[in-house]
């Protein structure tokens, strides 16, 4: 079997007739009309088709891309469908799909016999849904499992690809895991589909008269999945926020080239917790397994992929620099993975882009020893990758994001040297129609995992994209920098919610608190009244100003204004935490 290839024998469906009785939602596949499953209205069962599933004339009929999976909320189970989708490409010839719209269709009506909190529960619950419906950056394949790099496929046995896709795929990376459980249960494996969510970017290069296919694929691990600001480092497993692994692939005259690099919070335990303040305060958590913590994650990327480079681009003073240090500080008691702290800001500022060779120049003896993944066109293994880059920043998007491109266009190179397109002095960057395709494609990878993290596009993508900082860049990250603060603040408690509920670090149950009493503060029935203090306190000392000139007593006012302005703004400031959005369903760690 040549290598990639997936057995035919599990190609899911790909296109579904939803047909939506008051009774039951019945799945027919268009390509196999005797092929399907249907799901009671009224108590969220799976069943099989039969005639009895598709009887009668339905009120609504639909076509549909795939069934994400199904959630039992309070008032019953819903069921998360693709509803449109978008080929973005291929993966080692088999096409692959990004999810364009998703929706949950309600199976029952049990709300109507619930208590008013239990409504009100669900109604929180429901949003919860809308939210998730809302989710960047999924990909998908009907033909072949895309969360397993290369690397990994070739080593595995042929029975491995003779399995139904699910079970092919690698769990750390599959974003609807927990929704996927009871169409496990009923093995309904032609109509698993694996969602992988991080980015996909696909292009042609022409280098010199070899075209290729250059394509980079990123795989958001979803073991401490969460937003920017309320997932932070490591979790008591050794599981990292933000831990993402990134393949670059070149496909090249049969031969197919594969590198790996992965991102990562720094793995302690710490935390950033909003409080309107643009620049939260970093907080080590002490606690004494954390030596145990740092070791369990670098055991876990050992097994995973050799020996470990940790590269920390953190700055080495303020917040950062503490964190910094006692990052360095438990690296100390890990003699098998080397450590290499590099002040990013410091040495490269706004725009040194090419400052990262001083970088480079440290650790590129090893780079180069840890190699890259190569197979000829009959599957024989040429090369073999015995190593990894881990990379952090304080959010391992946006300086991180330019190390690592930076280190993809090294290994680049190499390839194309070893393979016989370039000379020992010919590299990627003289070729500037094929370079800018290979900046592009890791900036638009910036761009997508950062939205999906901190809910807007990654700074310094200018830095990747055109190798230094411009105006229209500069601005724009400007305008990116204010959009974090805003959503981070005021929207990302309930987008974690969202995703603490998908993922199943929550569940739903009648015997677990209310949300409501997990978190009794109502931080937004009170952003408004603060709000509403100081834009009219500011205004009214500013019309009380322009009016003194002509009435003294004016004066008296515009200082009670300002007075009650003031206080209204200390009363913010003292208790920010208060006013933003906070997760109501999961602690922290």
């Amino acid at each position: 079997m040549e290598v990639g290839s997936s057995s035919s024998n599990f190609k899911l469906y790909d296109q579904f007739e939803l047909l939506e009785f008051e009774d039951r939602l019945v799945f027919k596949s268009l390509e196999s009309p005797d092929k399907g499953f249907s799901i009671c209205r009224r108590q969220g069962n799976i069943e099989p088709l039969s005639d009895e599933s598709s009887s009668g004339k339905p009120p609504k009929t639909s076509t549909i891309y795939g069934v994400a999976g199904t959630i039992r909320l309070l008032a019953g189970t819903y069921v998360l469908v693709i509803t449109s989708r978008k080929e973005v490409g291929s993966f080692l010839g088999f096409p692959v799909y990004r999810v364009e719209s998703m929706k949950f269709l309600a199976c029952n009506e049990a709300l109507r016999f619930s208590n008013s909190q239990e409504k009100r529960d669900e109604a929180y619950f429901m949003s919860l849904l809308k939210t998730v419906e809302a989710t960047p950056g999924l990909y998908y394949s009907y033909e072949t499992d895309i969360t397993v790099n290369l690397q990994r496929r070739c080593k595995l046995m042929e029975v491995w690809t003779s399995k139904p896709l699910w079970k092919q795929a690698d769990p750390r990376f599959v974003w609807n895991n927990h929704l996927l459980e009871e169409l496990i249960e009923y093995k309904l494996d032609r109509f698993i589909i694996p969602l992988l969510q991080g980015s996909f970017q696909v292009t042609q290069l022409k280098l010199k008269s070899s075209p290729a296919t250059f394509t980079l694929l990123s795989r958001r691990c979803t073991r401490r999945l969460g937003t920017r600001m309320w997932r932070r480092g490591a979790n008591l497993e050794g599981d990292t926020a933000n831990f993402i692994e990134t393949e670059q692939l070149l496909e090249l005259e049969g031969f197919r080239c594969s590198s790996l690099q992965i991102r990562g919070s720094i793995p302690l335990l710490w935390e950033q917790i909003v409080d309107l303040s643009y620049k939260p305060q970093l907080r080590i958590i002490q606690h004494e397994q954390t030596p145990q913590v740092v070791e369990r994650h670098f055991n876990d990327l050992y097994q995973r992929y050799g020996e470990t480079i940790a590269v920390d681009l953190t700055d080495k003073h303020g917040d950062e620099g503490q964190l910094s240090a006692a990052y360095a500080e438990e690296m100390q008691k890990l003699p098998n993975v080397r450590y290499v702290s590099f002040d990013f800001h410091h040495v490269c500022g706004s725009s040194n882009f090419a400052n990262l060779q001083v970088l480079y120049d440290k650790i590129s003896e090893e780079f180069e020893k840890q190699g890259y993944f190569l197979i000829d066109k009959d599957g024989k293994i040429l090369e073999e990758q015995r190593g990894i880059i881990r990379s952090n920043c304080i959010d391992c998007l946006d300086r991180t994001n330019v190390t690592q491109s930076y280190l993809a266009q090294q290994t680049l190179d190499i390839q194309l040297q070893r393979l016989g397109v370039f000379t020992s002095t010919e590299y990627i960057s003289m070729f500037p129609e094929d370079y800018v395709k290979f900046r592009t494609l890791w900036a638009e990878q910036g761009d997508e995992i950062s939205l999906e993290y901190a809910g807007t596009h990654a700074l310094k993508g200018d830095l990747v994209r055109y190798g230094k900082q411009t105006v229209a860049g500069f601005i724009k990250d400007g305008m990116s920098a204010l959009s974090r603060y805003y959503v981070n603040n005021f929207h990302d408690g309930i987008r974690q919610d969202a995703l603490d509920l998908v993922s199943g670090r929550y569940t739903v149950s009648k015997s677990n608190p209310s949300p409501f009493q997990l978190n009794s503060f109502e931080s937004f029935s009170y952003l408004p009244v603060a709000s509403a203090l100081l834009i009219g306190g500011l205004t009214l000392t500013t019309f009380s100003l322009q009016q003194a000139a002509r009435n003294a007593q004016h004066y008296v006012s515009s200082v009670v204004w300002a007075g009650v302005t003031a206080g209204a703004m200390a009363l913010v400031k003292a208790n920010g935490r208060q006013f933003c959005s906070r997760p109501r369903l999961c602690r922290l760690l």
